[in-house]
């Protein structure tokens, strides 16, 4: 199995080191033929040839970075669609600072017209290229099997999400841990490529860990929150044994200093780019009802501090008319055309740049929720309160990795793990990770009507 392991991530790595060389070759094509001659007919430039690779290396460099942030390298691992939304990303962020590094360099606005072929031509090929290799990937690996170990807890939500990725994953067996841990044992040894340890009491599923860890067995686990906090812990060598030291967190002074420059910065700026947008939206609501523009509610930030969320308008004024708070769900008859255009492009969140610019919200954090609901939230799970350690977001890391339908549950264990992991760096991987998401429609539905608060575990 290490071996078969071993070869698929060789591969992986073969097939995306093709696919940058290839995008590279594209941007050297247009910059030997379009952009250079440009610059020396006006005296900007005059290469030699390491000067050249120096342009090509330095292309190529962003483009790793840009891709490995965004998991564009990840073929076979996560969606096709997934991979080809990283790679487009990919090629804009690293084709759009080439292109005002040559600017620069001719100190004037070059033509964008053979940057924006170069994408064009990159983006068709990143499409057809993502569709072979996962072809030929899939083909050549045939799916894990899999064996899911599991507790009192219903596994039909792991189930579904499993068999969502049914060309990489097979889901052969399932056992209740009541069956007990010798007859699941016997089980493991029937040759599974992995095995999920799926809402176990921590006795049996440590023993099963190290069993699985001993044969060389993948695992996948279901963390628990005190799993999550321990991800966070520093490791001390204060005598001749390891130890964990977990504390109450806060930021440093000088994290807290560079967030908010970043928030100030950021939320003037995308203020400023955004302002055509918000017009227009703010118009069109106003002429469908003649209802507010805007739409403000109570909401909860660090230290469940309250403070008014100022959105755009996407329901009916009449919305909760009974006063009962409660979430979109799919299809809700409250949300007009027009919020459902501006929900589903993220347009109905740009007012809260105003919260993030006067000092209520972060750019990045756990979602803020209304006080009703987290009271609701806190009697099946206390340790929601965990998550107000920090200023709440405009995005975070369960927009990012979760969705707007992801358990209460699910959401918390993102958010805790944002918060143990904090580094400036995360802030702005999750920034650019945030554009993404926004093309993803799944990203922005609504909860099922038939789905209920996580238990607590």
């Amino acid at each position: 199995m290490k071996r078969m392991d071993s070869l698929k991530r060789f591969v992986i790595l073969q097939l995306s080191f093709i696919g940058l060389l290839f995008h590279t070759a594209v941007y050297a094509f247009f910059w030997f033929h379009e952009y250079y001659p440009y610059l020396r007919f006006h005296g900007k430039a005059n290469f030699f040839f390491k000067g050249h690779i120096l342009i090509i290396l330095i292309y190529f460099v962003l483009l790793f970075f840009f891709a490995s942030t965004y998991g564009a390298l990840k073929i076979g691992y996560l969606k096709p669609t997934d991979v080809f939304l990283s790679e487009f990303f990919s090629l804009l962020f690293a084709n759009v600072i080439s292109y005002f590094q040559i600017s620069l360099m001719a100190n004037w606005i070059v033509s964008v017209k053979p940057i924006a072929m170069a994408t064009l031509i990159q983006t068709i090929a990143s499409a057809v290229w993502i569709f072979v290799c996962n072809t030929c990937y899939y083909k050549a690996f045939p799916p894990r099997e899999i064996l899911i170990i599991h507790g009192e807890r219903s596994i039909n939500d792991i189930v579904t999400k499993f068999e969502s990725r049914r060309e990489k994953y097979k889901i052969r067996k399932s056992m209740n841990i009541s069956e007990g841990v010798e007859a699941v044992k016997k089980e493991i040894a029937n040759g599974y490529g992995a095995v999920v340890l799926w809402d176990i009491p921590v006795a049996d599923r440590n023993y099963l860990l190290k069993y699985c860890y001993s044969r060389a067995v993948r695992v996948y686990m279901m963390p628990k929150i005190s799993d999550v906090i321990i991800k966070g812990a520093d490791q001390l060598h204060l005598f001749d044994t390891p130890i964990y030291l977990t504390r109450e967190y806060a930021l440093k002074i000088e994290q807290r200093i560079v967030k908010r420059l970043i928030d100030l910065v950021c939320s003037i700026l995308l203020l400023i780019a955004a302002s055509p947008f918000m017009l227009v939206t703010a118009a069109a609501i106003r002429l469908y009802d003649g209802g507010p523009v805007f739409y403000k509610q109570i909401r909860c930030t660090i230290g469940c501090k309250e403070f008014s969320i100022l959105k755009f308008r996407s329901m009916r004024v009449d919305a909760e008319k009974d006063g009962v708070a409660r979430l979109a769900s799919k299809n809700d008859s409250r949300i007009t055309p027009v919020g459902r255009f501006i929900r589903a492009t993220r347009i109905d969140e740009l007012p809260q740049l105003f919260n993030i610019l006067k000092g209520d919200m972060s750019f990045i954090g756990p979602r803020p929720e209304r006080p009703e609901i987290i009271d609701q939230y806190l009697e099946e799970m206390p340790e929601f309160a965990f998550r107000m350690k920090v200023k709440a977001g405009l995005a975070g890391y369960a927009q990012v990795y979760g969705k707007y339908n992801t358990t209460p549950y699910d959401k918390l264990k993102l958010d805790l793990t944002y918060i143990e992991q904090y580094s400036v760096w995360l802030d702005l991987k999750l920034m650019l990770l945030t554009l993404k998401i926004l093309v993803k429609p799944e990203s922005t539905e609504g909860v099922d009507s038939t789905q209920t608060t996580a238990m607590r575990k």
